[in-house]
């Protein structure tokens, strides 16, 4: 067990369970926030502490070692705070996903890609008009996605969105899924093949566990068979289901979010549904940062899950940023401060790259790489408005 971890779960191992004093965020938000401000202190542990501190004073001073040269080892290298703030001033060191803004240098149809690194579509921030779907290649090219062009999906109050969504891009980087009312395109990067299936509803999520295609509306999430179009009804919430890891076993998806604030495995087996849940703890942080609200889609990697959310810093609540969970505990290990007066909903994840880094926009117009374990944040493209899916296998 490393070091950070071990704190954390002593951290949490010795606090009481406090009382809930209810607080509400500065968003105008259509339903309130309810949120658990925890307040309090482990006084025997305090006291252990001071009774070991004091047996070390009076022990007689031990001869000094002789002197050696070592290399630190990886658990003598301090680690950061759980609470990590983005930096005034970012870094750009260079990234593949920095060629997403590049002009179109030829079509999808005439150039099928070998596996596409992320998908983007412009949205004018001015006037909010959506462009052409575009697709980076591993190559480096953006491509126009010339094949189909997908219409906005909407929902059954008649809410309109642009139909590339952040799980529309395989983890493979091969294949596109785009929810539409009343149906579902699939899309093969490699090849430029469309294919479509009838779906009834007015289907706005998309996302993939591995190779299965998973879409819904407002109330049920599906998985959509590739080869023949049929459909079946999961046992998720459309809202809360996070985007597998794709090494993870297929029969398995995680829900967080709710009220109260909960991690939920389901996994069906012999045909029933069973769902285990962890309440999400927000002990392991300082005092007073805790997630008010969870939005977009949460990804998990191992058994670590990244989601975005309206938080609160101590004495300072309406902020945005990104919270980091155990999916096994539902301990909340990290939080990354985004701050105020970003656009609404700025702080999106989009998922990992293989090194562990977590890629979440930066509204108005930007994309970022946050590394939890050692607090690193840097960015990868600014000035890109719109929608993006990135490659996460």
């Amino acid at each position: 067990m490393r070091e950070e971890e071990l704190r954390q779960l002593l951290t949490v191992a010795a606090e009481d369970v406090r009382p809930a004093l209810p607080a509400a965020t500065g968003w105008e938000r259509a339903r309130r926030v309810r949120r658990t401000r925890r307040a309090a202190g482990a006084a025997a542990l305090a006291v252990a502490l001071l009774t070991g501190g004091t047996a070390l004073a009076l022990r007689s001073a031990d001869p000094p070692p002789p002197a050696t040269t070592a290399t630190p080892s990886r658990s003598a290298i301090p680690h950061p705070v759980p609470v990590q703030t983005v930096p005034a001033n970012l870094t750009y060191p260079g990234h593949p996903l920095g060629r997403l803004g590049d002009p179109v240098g030829a079509t999808l149809s005439a150039r099928p890609v070998r596996k596409a690194l992320a998908l983007y579509q412009p949205v004018d921030p001015e006037t909010a008009v959506e462009g052409r779907i575009r697709v980076l290649g591993d190559d480096g090219l953006v491509r126009d996605l010339d094949v189909v062009t997908p219409a906005r999906t909407r929902d059954a109050e008649g809410n309109e969105a642009v139909p590339l969504k952040a799980g529309s891009l395989s983890p493979d980087g091969r294949t596109a899924a785009f929810a539409q009312t009343g149906e579902v395109i699939v899309v093969d990067l490699t090849t430029a093949a469309v294919r479509r299936h009838p779906l009834k509803g007015y289907l706005e999520h998309v996302l993939w566990s591995g190779d299965r295609l998973l879409v819904g509306d407002n109330d049920a999430m599906y998985e959509v068979d590739r080869a023949t179009g049929t459909a079946r009804k999961l046992p998720v919430s459309p809202w809360d289901v996070v985007t597998p890891d794709p090494a993870a076993r297929p029969d398995a998806l995680l829900e967080l979010g709710g009220t109260p604030m909960s991690v939920t495995r389901i996994r069906s087996v012999d045909g029933v549904t069973q769902r285990g849940s962890r309440p999400v703890d927000f002990r392991a942080l300082p005092r007073g940062n805790v997630v008010d609200e969870f939005y977009a889609r949460g990804w998990q990697r191992g058994d670590l899950v990244a989601r975005a959310g309206w938080i609160t810093i101590g004495n300072s609540s309406g902020m945005e940023g990104v919270a980091l969970l155990n999916a096994e505990t539902g301990v909340a290990t990290h939080l990354l401060n985004v701050g105020f007066g970003r656009w609404k909903g700025c702080c999106e994840v989009l998922g990992w790259d293989p090194d562990g880094t977590v890629l979440l926009r930066y509204d108005p117009g930007g994309l970022l790489r946050w590394r939890p374990e050692t607090g690193e944040v840097t960015g990868v493209i600014q000035d890109l408005y719109g929608e993006v899916s990135l490659a996460t296998g």
